[in-house]
């Protein structure tokens, strides 16, 4: 079909109107550039690889809620699992997603961190054993091999629990297998390990077919501690406290989006995945819906925190003469 030839009016309208929509772009860009310069950068530092745990941040993103809060955000995962608190106290890292037990050693080493927000309110890190080890109650555990990653929190953890069960603790024979816990239960070089999470390591080794039982430290006297908990520098609070704030209340924002959304929550961070790392969608499923009730409950809302559970937890650690220095529960929170 051959075009009408068009009218020389007609061409000098096509023109305007194609020249106040290019002009219209280019103010468009201009102040979607400006607005992004208007954002306030703050970077936050992982606690690892991309996984369920983070599903709200990056909720948070894409639904614009850091966006709206004023907030560039740039989500970082650290090289080793210590990196959070060195440089968040280095003042290298706004924010950083760390471990409460180790920020409360940190402290007593006068580390000025502080948990502005805890992130799941029980702990994830709880003591796994094969079920075909023969242990049926921590009593069985007398003369097992139990593997640990190398941290003498772990080890004390458990030896609290087997006492607590009435159990002779000094005949369980420790075996620091670092951070191959996994391959160490999986080839049945340990009956149990401890220092690997509910959320993660069990859902990947019961999908290898592997039968285990679980034992939460809580219900064998060792006080309830938070897992994962986001940290700032004095320094930043101090100086930052504002974009601090506003972050958190984005965070939180993120975490209500999850809640309602947690399929299409996941499937960002599924998108977000490092690809030296990659995700089991099926066990990252399993893990979102095994951490939401766990991130918010009865004991409190999402990111809230209790004196009292940290002041506990302080005291164990003192008990166990682990920590060093003097530290209270109202130095660690903000």
């Amino acid at each position: 079909m051959k075009l009408k030839k068009l009218s020389v009016s007609l061409i000098i309208v096509v023109m305007f109107s194609f020249l106040l929509s290019a002009c219209s772009t280019k103010s468009d860009n201009k102040e979607e550039k400006s607005a992004s310069k208007d954002l306030k950068e703050i970077s936050v530092l992982l606690d690892w690889y991309p996984n369920a745990v983070h599903t709200f941040l990056y909720a948070a993103e894409e639904q614009g809620y850091f966006k709206e809060a004023g907030l560039k955000v740039k989500l970082i995962t650290p090289a080793g699992t210590d990196d959070g608190i060195k440089l968040v106290a280095a003042n290298k890292a706004d924010l950083a997603i760390s471990y409460p037990k180790q920020v409360i050693l940190a402290r007593g080493e006068n580390i000025p961190v502080k948990s502005v927000g805890a992130i799941v309110r029980s702990p994830l890190n709880q003591l796994m054993v094969r079920k075909d080890s023969g242990v049926k109650t921590l009593k069985d555990l007398e003369g097992k091999k139990v593997g640990y990653a190398s941290f003498d929190i772990d080890k004390e953890t458990v030896k609290a629990m087997v006492t607590a069960a009435g159990a002779d603790a000094s005949k369980v024979d420790f075996v620091d297998v670092g951070y191959d816990l996994m391959p160490a239960m999986e080839t049945k070089r340990v009956d149990a390990i401890i220092g690997g999470y509910i959320n993660h390591e069990k859902l990947l080794l019961e999908k290898e077919g592997i039968e285990l039982i679980t034992f939460n430290p809580v219900d064998y006297g060792v006080a309830n501690s938070y897992e994962l908990a986001f940290i700032a520098s004095e320094d930043g609070l101090k100086n930052n406290n504002s974009t601090i704030q506003a972050f958190l209340t984005a965070a939180k924002k993120g975490f209500e989006y999850t809640k309602n959304n947690p399929d299409k929550a996941l499937d960002l961070v599924l998108k977000a995945q490092n690809k030296d790392f990659p995700l089991d969608s099926e066990v990252e499923k399993k893990s979102l819906s095994t951490l939401l009730p766990l991130m918010e409950n009865e004991s409190g809302k999402f990111l809230s925190q209790d004196e009292n559970v940290w002041d506990k937890n302080i005291k164990w650690l003192q008990d166990k003469n682990l920590l060093k220095g003097k530290v209270e529960g109202k130095d660690l929170i903000q």
